[in-house]
């Protein structure tokens, strides 16, 4: 078996890094990251050529980007005091937005990676009130630690898990759900959606191969069902395709796969083809018990 350049979940965040360097240069770019170079280095390049259909991962990643950076100005426009980054990586936001200098902005990481980042950004200022905090967000103790704290000094929160919910165990995210639940002050929370059938994709196009020691483990029967047992609901949901073509930046596939995916179609229902368009999206969830989604198109 070839070996594979991401040791653990915390590489991916190089992986994602390039991409959004690699699409801030772009004459036409979605968004202006001069950060996200600094932070990939040449490991996040190595990263991204060694990786199956890497034309998919730095599409939608871009895609990803302005989903996310929307729901926050969204969240912003609310009147949110503070933003909570669970799972940070090398994210930039706090220095390439334009956020309220009084906004309060936590990022939660690993040590090693809180550490890498403040030495490579130390020269840089943010443009809110930035803070790290070194926590294995897997434990209980030091995630509820952090949480408390950020509850005595905010009004009104916004959780951010860009890119972490995946890679944890339905036994995983269900305590997190239900601690982020118990903070009264958390109004939203952005979390990745992957249907099921991503899982048998990406092992399909050898992505879970290369990515065996950091594999997709969130799989739950019921996705939006999941999160409603713990007290969440889905206020709104931006499926990828969609948004790829509202932003004038439809995915491009090389012939291959269009082929392939072509074949597909042959042998599905409408229905199923619908179905199909909404495979992976960006979910903001709100505490409660609604049930009406929004749907962007």
């Amino acid at each position: 078996m070839a070996e594979t350049l991401i040791a653990n979940v915390s590489d991916t965040a190089f992986w994602v890094a390039h991409y959004r360097a690699v699409e801030s240069e772009r004459p036409d770019a979605l968004f202006r990251d001069p950060l996200a170079k600094v932070l990939a280095g040449d490991r996040g390049r190595a990263i991204a050529e060694s990786m199956p259909v890497s034309f998919f991962t730095r599409q939608a990643l871009a895609i990803r980007t302005c989903i996310i950076d929307d729901y926050i100005r969204f969240a912003l426009a609310q009147g949110i005091d503070a933003v909570v980054n669970l799972g940070a990586g090398l994210d930039t936001r706090p220095y390439r937005m334009d956020l309220p200098s009084n906004l309060l902005w936590v990022e939660a990481d690993y040590p090693q990676v809180v550490e890498y980042k403040e030495q490579r950004l130390s020269r840089e200022s943010p443009r809110c009130q930035l803070e790290r905090a070194k926590v294995n967000l897997a434990n209980a103790d030091e995630r509820r630690e952090l949480l408390d704290n950020i509850r005595a000094r905010t009004a009104k929160v916004m959780i951010l898990t860009e890119g972490v919910i995946p890679y944890l165990s339905v036994e995983e995210v269900g305590p997190l759900a239900d601690d982020l639940k118990a903070i009264d002050r958390v109004v939203y929370w952005i979390v990745d959606y992957h249907s099921p059938k991503i899982v048998q994709l990406r092992k399909r196009f050898g992505v879970q191969r290369q990515m065996q020691n950091a594999p997709f483990r969130f799989t739950p029967p019921d996705w939006f069902g999941f999160f409603r047992e713990h007290g969440w609901y889905a206020s709104e949901v931006r499926y990828l395709p969609e948004e790829a073509e509202r932003l004038k930046r439809p995915i491009q596939i090389p012939l291959r796969y269009r082929l392939f995916l072509k074949m597909l179609g042959l042998f599905r229902s409408k229905k199923q083809r619908q179905e199909f368009r909404k495979l992976s999206g960006y979910v903001m969830l709100e505490p409660g018990a609604g049930s009406e989604i929004r749907e962007r198109v």
